[in-house]
């Protein structure tokens, strides 16, 4: 008969210990795959006592094309760590919502071998990265119909009785005169550009190919506004199309590529926006009020090297009138969240010093999924709102 002390787990040496107290889960993988070592935070993260897992294969225990398997590769190439965020790896035996953070690097005592530290996100978090998007604007949407109607008209009198005042007014007076005719002109920009947010029309939506966007989009700011900027492009060339409406995406990453473009500016020839396009499948969206999860595995992202977003503005960036230009209206990215937010995705944005992210997670078009989609959409009387500028 087995004694009770052999079933006890042995004397860990120092540094099984100090691996065994971090709360997060830390993982070993072989060359082949295979798990050689877990601390305690992974048997419990797994549901896997550590002796099961060491007869696991990685891949058995994610999602099928997890990004961590290829991050692994990735790091075992290049032989420099890597982190990614936000990435599933939920399964049905593990629960089907286990979202965390990666950090993977070499082991240079054991050649071949990876370390994979694990940081599963918060709950709270998970759910401000799914409504990020559908927050953005509700504050405004309200604001932005009574401000079209109770401020606009009156306007149009004030702007008037200006024009009238300056047909007998002296140079100088001409000068304010100018000046109230602008400046209502300028408010009643303002207040066009909120009505957006109360525009709840079905938008055409098709098949995209975002390396067109990014393509166009990147002409247009050499020709401008980033004439100076060096532009760097890491496309994944056998992306799937986009579902979207090719105008609106358009004007969120010009949007994105100029607020880019003015973070930069003061860095002279250093200054550059990096585009990039990835294949991310075990990113997944879980939608209130449906069992189902809506799968994102179109990734964009907008990258520029400058000083970056203050941290206290970050959790309501996207928030209407947030901004941290001394001129701007803090309508842009709120725009932006609404339009990304319209087509089911989301946007999110990470910063720091030299290094500032705002990243697109978008589903890819589906021709059965659009034809149902279609029949639902084909009311009568309903057209597609005009491009605004996003800026």
């Amino acid at each position: 008969m087995t004694s009770a002390a052999e079933h006890r787990r042995p004397v860990p040496t120092d540094g099984e210990a100090i691996l065994n107290a971090l709360p997060n889960p830390v993982l070993l993988v072989a060359p082949d795959g295979r798990i050689v070592d877990a601390n305690i935070a992974a048997e419990s993260f797994f549901e896997i006592s550590a002796q099961f897992l060491r007869r696991q294969s990685l891949k058995e225990l994610v999602p099928f094309g997890s990004p961590l398997l290829a991050l692994i590769e990735q790091v075992r190439t290049s032989g420099s760590p890597v982190n990614e965020y936000k990435v599933d790896l939920g399964t049905p035996r593990i629960g089907g919502d286990r979202q965390v953070d990666l950090h993977v690097a070499p082991l240079t005592e054991r050649p071949g071998h990876i370390v994979v530290m694990l940081q599963e996100r918060t709950i709270a978090d998970k759910m401000d990265r799914q409504l990020t998007h559908r927050s953005a604007a509700r504050s405004v949407i309200a604001l932005a119909a009574m401000l079209a109607h109770e401020i606009k008209n009156p306007l149009s009198g004030i702007r008037g009785a200006a024009q009238l005042l300056e047909q007998q007014a002296s140079s100088e007076d001409r000068l304010l005169t100018r000046l109230i005719c602008d400046e209502a002109d300028r408010i009643v920009t303002l207040v066009d550009r909120m009505e957006v947010f109360g525009d709840d029309r079905p938008v055409a939506r098709g098949p995209v190919n975002i390396h067109s966007v990014l393509d166009h989009v990147k002409r247009l700011a050499q020709s401008g506004f980033a004439r100076n900027v060096r532009f760097i492009e890491e496309y994944d060339p056998s992306l799937p199309p986009v579902l979207a409406n090719q105008d609106q995406l358009i004007q969120v990453f010009l949007n994105l590529v100029k607020n880019a473009a003015e973070a930069v500016a003061d860095l002279g020839t250093d200054a550059e926006i990096q585009l990039t396009t990835a294949f991310r499948p075990g990113v997944r969206l879980s939608v209130p009020g449906k069992k189902s999860r809506v799968s994102l595995p179109l990734e964009f992202c907008v990258k520029d090297n400058g000083g970056g977003v203050p941290e206290d503005l970050l959790p309501n960036l996207f928030d209407p009138f947030v901004t941290t230009k001394q001129t701007g209206s803090g309508l842009g990215l709120a725009l932006v969240a609404k339009i990304i937010g319209d087509h089911g995705g989301i946007i999110e944005c990470e910063s720091q010093p030299r290094k500032t992210t705002f990243r697109v997670l978008m589903p890819m078009y589906s021709a059965a999924k659009q034809q149902d989609q279609g029949n639902r959409d084909d009311v009568p009387g309903k057209a597609s709102p005009a491009s605004q500028d996003a800026r």
